[in-house]
């Protein structure tokens, strides 16, 4: 193994050195050990935007304006100045340096949000293959909505949802799909997948998975909707034998019949309940067997397969079981886009042995494995999109406190302290450390704070973002490499 720090000397070996076959992409993420965010801008003077994140391409910045109704896209550049000094290093940066624009060039500024919706500052989804992103904006929740046209008791009702599909190079709106009085989870992307050109939204009031493609014109086109209905043709079916049953009592053949004996169940739920049921005649293991102890907030898993319209598997969110694949495969539960190389480098239990390590670790001292258990199917199924590929959550480079970082987008409780990125190679060896929140420190111990971190997917630089609860300005630190 390779131990120099010097950047001079592991490039002279890699120029004298050929990698093992199929190492040369981890290879090189090494050199990452060498070139981090050596330098922090405290207190950046900024747009009082919300910040989302990069693209996983890192060509683009995106925030939205605070009041919820533009979206602003910057592109990352790099500061750059002269100095005539022999050190250039011991010297200040310039004041321009603590500005914004130093480091992103605004493309442009579009509205989204009209008659009364609001953009949902937690909803992007990129597609890296034509550069296009996907954003979201919604009028209020009626939480006590009634459960009409087929709508879920007790599921909230938003009077107008819509997506919009733009070209991120000039901000151009390429196709909008409307949802009326129903109800999708835009928090944090949890209600639409993104899988190469495949979207799929899931509507919770109407029990519905819309599956949409994204065409290279940039066009939504339904492909299908699973619920009601599993099979392209299964609507055409049941109406020609309605129409058949129909000419049948017509005729004298039948009488009829109660509503609710001609009612059908939704295609998907019918072949859940007809696995469940199989599997008890079967007398199969517990994978299929629904407890009945007292946990108050039970939930399950059903792995579907869209093509046979099939219910694969279906576990409960206590099943030994389901905990084991998560543990052995888990990155078959963060399924990215084909085409997106970055996101493939993301650590995981399942390809990296720190992770997996920390992950038992965590087990070991677990009192109850059950609750344990539950605790780990808590975060399934992830959300699309919802890590940073960035090198710097490579645990097998860097070891860090995932309690006040990772790679999951979601904000943290703020420390007053620094976070620290220790090498992991050479274990005692601090590589960087990032600060959130002012350079001297909060005046008030008392204020909950919140952070968010935007790492850039390729290039030393990363944003910090500090919040409070009370709609105070955000305070913004810029670290890069110096």
């Amino acid at each position: 193994m390779f131990k120099s720090n010097n950047v001079t000397a592991r490039l002279f070996e890699r120029q004298i050195c050929t990698p093992a076959p199929g190492t040369s992409i981890h290879r090189a993420r090494r050199f990452y050990e060498n070139i981090v965010p050596s330098y922090t801008i405290y207190d950046v003077e900024c747009p009082d935007h919300s910040f989302r994140k990069f693209t996983d391409d890192g060509l683009y910045l995106v925030s939205f304006s605070r009041n919820h109704q533009d979206l602003v896209v910057y592109r990352p550049t790099w500061l750059t100045f002269s100095c005539k000094e022999e050190d250039c290093d011991t010297h200040d940066l310039p004041l321009k340096s603590r500005k914004f624009e130093s480091f992103f060039t605004q493309l442009y500024s579009v509205t989204l949000a009209s008659s009364g919706e609001l953009i949902c500052k937690d909803f992007f989804l990129y597609m890296e293959s034509n550069q296009f992103g996907l954003f979201a904006t919604s009028t209020a929740q009626i939480h006590d909505a009634p459960p009409t046209g087929g709508g879920i008791q007790g599921v909230p009702s938003v009077e107008k949802i819509t997506f919009h599909l733009l070209r991120l190079e000039d901000g151009a709106i390429l196709d909008e799909r409307v949802f009326h009085n129903d109800y999708v989870n835009l928090a944090h992307s949890i209600g639409a997948f993104l899988y190469d050109d495949l979207l799929a939204i899931v509507s919770l009031r109407y029990q519905r998975i819309h599956i949409l493609q994204i065409r290279d014109s940039g066009d939504l086109v339904d492909v299908r909707a699973i619920g009601e209905f599993c099979r392209e043709d299964d609507e055409l079916f049941l109406n020609s034998n309605s129409q058949v049953l129909v000419n049948h009592v017509g005729n004298g053949f039948h009488h009829s019949l109660p509503e609710s004996e001609t009612s059908f169940l939704s295609g998907i739920k019918q072949r859940l309940l007809s696995f469940i049921f199989r599997g008890i005649w079967n007398e199969e293991t517990d994978q299929t067997m629904v407890s009945r102890n007292a946990d108050s907030h039970p939930s399950f898993f059903a792995v579907y397969n869209m093509e046979s319209t099939e219910i694969v598997a279906f576990y409960q969110n206590s099943a030994d079981e389901l905990y084991f694949l998560f543990e052995l495969f888990s990155d078959h539960f963060h399924v990215s886009s084909k085409s997106s190389l970055h996101m493939n480098f993301m650590s995981s239990h399942s390809n990296n042995i720190h992770a997996l390590e920390q992950l038992r670790c965590t087990k070991n001292k677990a009192t109850n494995f059950s609750q344990f258990v539950k605790k780990m199917m808590a975060s399934l199924p992830f959300s699309c999109q919802s890590q940073s590929p960035s090198p710097y959550f490579d645990q097998s480079l860097f070891r860090f406190d995932e309690k006040l970082i990772s790679a999951i987008d979601r904000h943290r409780q703020s420390t007053d302290h620094p976070i620290k990125f220790i090498s992991r190679r050479q274990p005692n060896i601090l590589k960087f450390k990032m600060k959130p929140g002012p350079e001297a420190g909060s005046t008030d111990g008392r204020t909950k704070k919140i952070c968010s971190f935007l790492f850039h997917p390729i290039l030393p630089l990363a944003l910090s973002v500090q919040q409070t609860l009370f709609l105070q300005a955000s305070v913004v630190n810029i670290h890069f490499r110096r």
